[in-house]
Parts: C-alpha cells; structure tokens; sequence
C-alpha cells in the first residue's frame, strides 16, 4: 500500500484575500474551537472505519483557512486525538500554516513544544505596497517578525510563501523579495505565480498584471538566485535545502494516500483491492460539517480510464519523474495505457527519459500544460 498522510483543513481566517479560491471564512465571532476539534476527531474516526486504515501516518498538514488562529490547547487536543485512533510515525513530518498577523511568541513556542516540528507561513511579499494590493493583513515588518519568533520558537523547518507576478510588479521587486527570503535562511521555499481563480475578487475584478513576458523573466531570475543560494526546484512552485523537501507535499505528487478531514478536506485512499482508488470529499461549509461530518460527503471511485492523467498529472509535477514501474504499482495498470501521451511527448522533446525514468525537459518543464494535454488527448 502507499504511504499514508493526513491533511487537516480548518476554514476560518481574519480576512479573506482577493486572490484566494480555498474554502475560507472570515471569522466574525470567533471560531468554534472546541466543536471543530470534536468534528474533526469524529471525521477521523469514520475514515479510519470506512476504509480500514491500519497504516501509520507518515505526515500531518494543517492547512487554511489560517489555522495559526487556534491555541495551542486546541492542538494539543486534536494531536492527542489523532495517536489515540491512529498510528504515527515516530519522525512524522507535522506542519501547521500560519499567518504573520497571527504571531505570539509564546503561542509558537507552544506549538513546537506540542510537536509541531515544521512551520508554514504565508508571507507572499515583503513589500508592504504589494501586501496591500493582495489584501494581506500584515505588514512587511510583522513578516519579517514573524519569522523571528518562529526560529526562536525552535522551527528550524521553515517554508515562507512568496508570490511574483504581482499587480504592478517589476522582475526588481521580484529579485528583492527572494533575495529578503533567502537571507532569513528557511529551510524551503514556496514561490508561485499570482493567477486569477474563478469565484474570486480578483477575478470579477482582475488587476493590472506585468506582462506574459515580464512575468516569465522574473520567475527565471529568481529561480537562478534560488539555485545559486543551495535553494533546488524539486516541484513546479517549491524550492529547498537538501533533505528539506516538504516530505507531505511530496506523498501527494507521488501519488500517495492521504485522509482529509475538515470542512471542505479531500482525500485520496487506495483499497485493498488492485487499482481501486477513491477520492474522498467532505461538506464544504463549516457549519454544514459541524451538523454532520459526513451526511454529504463521500467518495468516488477513479475510473480506470482516468488513472494514467491522474498518475502523470501529480508525478509529473515533480523534477524526478516516473518510472513505468512506479505507474504500474501506484494503478495496477501495464505502462501501455500511458500511450499514445507518453510517445508524443517524448517525439516532442517535452519528456524525456533518464534511464528508467520519465522526466519533463527544459522546455516540457516551462510547459507542462502541453504536456498534459498530450496525454488527455
């Protein structure tokens, strides 16, 4: 079976952004700590019957929403939770995402002091004129702050979230937030380009965007700047020291399993049987799921048909590939229902292959919707 992780999805957050499609809530009263935990340790409970879970889980990943606005007696709680109904690893890779508007040194250290051992915070610039224009409810000091207090905290394993192609922006200001990140030495680096999500403000509203081109120089100058500085591009958006990769980021483009529980969660889990995996899905609503965790959820099985487009679209996120073999024990299918995709893109020069791998080239890389498509068509 294939590794197991958990993603835990809590909605709430001070202010929803312009740009941002996740299932987020602006809390008006405060959120319902004490009964979400309840839902989400019930929500576990369910899954682990359901689909008879009797793997450890190898990682955990609370994201938002801006979870960083719960205590530290909720964690404890809801980590507690999750040992008593299901096994961890003893190295389990635990992160929680934060916002810099959130930051108490003493809550941080008290989350570390629970075993959260890594730390994702959404930073997106430090320039406090492109925060504004993004909506962000912190400033470029609170940013830099914030990172302050979370390695004081004891969080040696850091991502920062940063953006380009910001309304406005210039390749400079680019460059000048990369090279601020690069000398607060994280360990890893998120860095992914501004895009206009349907049943946004942004996109009922759009900004004024650099150009395709202005865009497309910026990411390659930070990206020589990344690599120059010991940063390696292991995933289209993700950048890190060696051994420092987000090890639940990559079980999801491996093409792992992982549960999801919380308003809105997916998940994805292989059965015993050959080649039967189902997406999982929970009610998008918070209040929705506190009534009843599951009473409009569900999953859905993957047709057969779909699972080489699946496979290639997360493997191929990553620079290492697949290997037909790989595909084969993560489908049950023979490398034969890869074709014609995988010829087309190898006579275009989009993939490549490295001894038993299949990797994007250069150009592939810069266009990975080509190569996809390929395989669609």
């Amino acid at each position: 079976m294939p590794p197991l992780s958990l993603y835990i999805h809590i909605p709430w957050c001070i202010k929803k952004c312009p740009y941002c499609d996740f299932n987020s809530h602006a809390v008006k009263d405060g959120a319902p700590e004490a009964a979400y935990i309840d839902a989400l340790l019930r929500d576990l409970a369910e899954d682990i019957r359901r689909y008879a879970i009797n793997r450890p889980i190898r990682s955990i990943f609370i994201g938002g929403g801006t979870p960083s606005l719960f205590s530290p007696e909720a964690f404890d709680r809801l980590l507690d939770g999750i040992a008593e109904r299901v096994p961890l690893q003893d190295d389990a890779e635990i992160t929680l995402e934060a916002n810099p508007g959130t930051f108490e040194s003493r809550k941080f250290a008290e989350f570390r002091a629970l075993g959260i051992n890594r730390l994702s915070i959404g930073i997106q610039s430090f320039d406090d004129r492109f925060l504004k224009v993004l909506g962000r409810v912190h400033s470029a000091r609170e940013a830099l702050r914030a990172v302050e207090i979370a390695q004081r905290s004891g969080f040696d394993n850091l991502n920062l979230d940063l953006m380009f192609g910001l309304p406005d922006a210039s390749e400079d200001s680019a460059v000048n937030d990369i090279r601020i990140a690069i000398g607060l030495e994280p360990a890893h680096l998120s860095f992914y380009q501004l895009t206009l999500e349907p049943n946004t403000y942004f996109h009922k509203f759009p900004p004024r965007l650099p150009s395709d081109e202005s865009i497309f120089a910026a990411q390659k100058a930070c990206q020589a700047l990344l690599a120059e500085h010991g940063y390696a591009q292991y995933e289209i958006s993700a950048y890190a020291r060696p051994g420092r990769q987000c090890r639940h980021n990559l079980n999801y483009w491996r093409f792992g399993d992982y549960l999801g529980i919380g308003a809105g969660a997916h998940g994805k889990i292989s059965l015993a049987l050959p080649g039967n995996i189902v997406r999982t899905f929970k009610p998008r609503g918070p209040e929705q799921y506190l009534a009843d965790t599951h009473r409009q959820g569900g999953a859905q099985a993957i047709p057969e048909a779909e699972l080489p487009l699946e496979f290639v679209m997360n493997r191929l996120r990553l620079k290492r590939g697949f290997a037909l073999d790989g595909f084969t024990a993560a489908t049950g299918l023979a490398p034969a229902a890869l074709e014609p995709g995988l010829s087309v893109n190898c006579r275009q020069n989009l993939l490549i292959r490295q001894g038993d791998r299949f990797v994007c080239s250069e150009k592939g890389w810069d266009f990975l919707d080509t190569v996809l498509q390929n395989f669609i068509a």
